[in-house]
């Protein structure tokens, strides 16, 4: 199994980091029976992808015992992201049999932390995801993927069905009410618990509200959040 160094993809000032310690202590008190969680947005941009990765990492660094899963096969930005290998074996390598799941994970220099990054098709919805989530449970403490927004693409919907809970990121004053509401609807008619909405690009300097009031809890992640 390869290893990836993920010191140099996180470059977090103190208050990131602290606000990613209380998204990890919010997740931790849902209950232990949610080990699988789901990362979406409305729509691309709002930081998803950053979110969910950091937020696994922290896991580990508690000491979990964490797998993320890239799962957005449509629209994959972490390899590009991370400067990672091209030749990276992915999710749909393993999932279309062209490869054993051994050879498509990644073991990275932070402790009980792998990796699993996507790929070129399209296929969550065959028995082989399924089964796959199910021996998970198995092997870790927590299962974090990284979906497509749920406002544009179906994939969200059906990876939903394998998961204890659905976190929601949104970026701060970048989606209509409207359109927020729909992608929520769309979280509803899974029947995934959703665990919550993660309010993400707060400009904490132009706002003093949420600079005073929410700053320890979401951090500034304008410099970080990518899809």
């Amino acid at each position: 199994m390869q290893t990836i160094n993920i010191e140099r993809l996180r470059k977090l000032d103190y208050r990131a980091n602290e606000a990613y310690k209380n998204l990890r202590t919010n997740i931790q008190l849902c209950g232990s029976d949610v080990k699988v969680i789901m990362f979406t947005s409305t729509t691309p941009g709002e930081g998803k992808s950053t979110v969910s990765f950091n937020l696994a990492v922290s896991l580990a660094e508690a000491g979990k015992k964490v797998i993320f899963i890239d799962a957005d096969l449509r629209k994959s930005v972490l390899v590009g992201r991370y400067k990672i290998n091209t030749s990276v074996k992915g999710l749909t390598h393993f999932l279309s049999g062209i490869n054993k799941f051994e050879e498509v994970m990644y073991a990275t220099n932070v402790e009980n932390f792998n990796v699993v990054f996507s790929g070129p098709t399209e296929l969550l919805g065959n028995k082989v995801f399924k089964t796959l989530i199910k021996v998970l449970r198995d092997l870790y403490d927590y299962i974090i993927i990284d979906t497509p927004p749920i406002g544009s693409v179906i994939d969200s919907a059906i990876v939903a069905q394998e998961c204890d809970g659905v976190a929601y990121v949104m970026a701060s004053n970048s989606v209509s009410y409207k359109y927020a509401q729909k992608g929520l609807e769309q979280i509803k008619k899974t029947d995934c618990k959703l665990l919550g909405i993660i309010l993400n690009k707060v400009d904490m300097d132009d706002n003093k509200y949420y600079g005073k009031y929410y700053g320890k809890y979401y951090g500034k992640y304008g410099e970080h959040a990518g899809k």
